[in-house]
């Protein structure tokens, strides 16, 4: 059940997600021939300089993150989540016209300070949703990132086989059409009576996090949670440069890789969770979804064959399960005129993760895949990963026992 003009908004909220995800899957096919062509180096060396590149823009997003969510609890989400979608529209720009690996790094910068959508959309969808169904709505996110994940990254192998700035352009387009959209469709989801004066205290990363340990049931899984994000930078860093190196895939192959990723996401995420969820617990999905997360990494890092990882995706994608039951979970034990400011605090764990993160599976890859390595191990990542979703499903039952 959703809120007065909740169903409508949620509608909104949708596409305007499905949209932005569509603009960032577009460049991941590209993105390691454009590192190659501007460094003029290896498959390897272009790795590094991702995992840099996400270190960038994570750190921008760490430090400006609560500060953004603490925006959103006293402007709204609407004004907020513009202002991301322009700042993405920029980074594209920058992207497709960078001359040098320096202009690369510019536009991760912006897109860092600015890149609140996931966060300002999380606190949008609490608002507009009731308690109970909270778990299933923040669900509808990940649809849209499975759904955009379908198209973007097709769109972007297509586009990239004729020139590795036409999917930079494309991704630049729908940023900015997203924002005209948002700015003439999108309502405000958080009334007046709910709003909150802006605090400086709150809005720092160091706050952000310290106010997650004022919920007692929160701050357990917000270390489960950090260790996913850690997890799941095995996937987001260097599948590219892997299914490149390991089994010599096109730019095409990635984007119909990635598209299938989307495929089994958005079923998971707009199905199977509304059935799941309700049906064992959030308790049990949380701890469910880690141990398939954990084996899909696993089998990810062992795959000999290209066919294998498509067929490995299924477990790891079905372990989705877990991340809309931890949001619906901590979500429910925090206040409505706070929840921008919970989801400015997670976004902000999410950065401190991706400051490392990123750094230790791309600098992983590139030392396991260099001709001097001791042995050649380019799923070193993965098997990274998979140890820390089992740290995570650890830290999670601990913390639900304590409860």
């Amino acid at each position: 059940m959703l809120k007065p003009k909740g169903e409508a908004a949620l509608g909104f909220i949708f596409i305007t997600l499905l949209v932005d995800v569509m603009g960032f899957g577009i460049i991941i096919p590209v993105l390691p021939q454009l590192i190659q062509r501007l460094i003029h180096g290896s498959i390897s060396e272009a790795a590094i300089y991702a995992g840099w590149m996400a270190f960038a823009y994570a750190g921008m997003q760490f430090l400006f993150s609560p500060v953004i969510g603490n925006l959103s609890d006293k402007f709204g989400r609407r004004p907020v989540l513009l202002s991301s979608l322009l700042g993405f529209g920029i980074d594209y720009l920058f992207l497709a016209f960078a001359p040098t690996i320096g202009w690369l790094f510019i536009g991760r910068v912006i897109a860092g300070i600015t890149g609140a959508s996931f966060t300002t959309a999380s606190a949008y969808i609490a608002d507009i949703s009731t308690p109970e169904k909270r778990a299933a709505n923040f669900g509808l996110v990940g649809v849209a990132f499975g759904i955009g994940f379908i198209i973007g990254p097709v769109i972007g192998g297509i586009l990239g086989n004729y020139n590795t700035q036409y999917p930079f352009l494309a991704a630049a387009a729908l940023a900015l059409l997203n924002a005209a959209y948002g700015y003439f469709i999108l309502p405000e989801s958080l009334s007046v009576e709910h709003r909150r004066p802006f605090s400086w205290g709150r809005a720092n990363p160091v706050g952000s996090l310290i106010q997650l340990n004022r919920y007692k049931a929160v701050i357990g899984l917000a270390f489960s949670l950090f260790l996913v994000y850690i997890a799941v930078q095995s996937v987001q860093s260097v599948w590219t440069f892997y299914t490149i190196e390991k089994f010599q895939w096109s730019k095409a192959m990635v984007g119909y890789s990635l598209g299938f990723v989307g495929l089994l996401v958005a079923v998971v995420q707009g199905g199977l969770i509304r059935v799941v969820i309700p049906k064992i617990g959030q308790e049990r999905s949380i701890w469910i979804g880690l141990l398939l997360y954990s084996f899909g990494l696993i089998l990810f890092a062992f795959a000999s064959e290209g066919w294998m990882m498509f067929a490995f995706l299924v477990p790891y994608c079905l372990g989705g399960i877990a991340g809309p039951a931890l949001q619906g979970y901590m979500s429910n034990n925090v206040p409505a005129n706070e929840q921008g400011e919970l989801q400015g605090g997670l976004t902000s764990l999410a950065s401190l993760s991706t400051i490392f993160g990123p750094l230790i599976m791309t600098w992983s890859f590139s030392y396991f895949t260099k001709p001097d390595a001791p042995f050649q191990f380019p799923g070193a990542p993965f098997a990274i990963g998979a140890v820390c979703m089992l740290l995570s499903t650890l830290l999670a039952v601990r913390s639900f026992r304590r409860n």
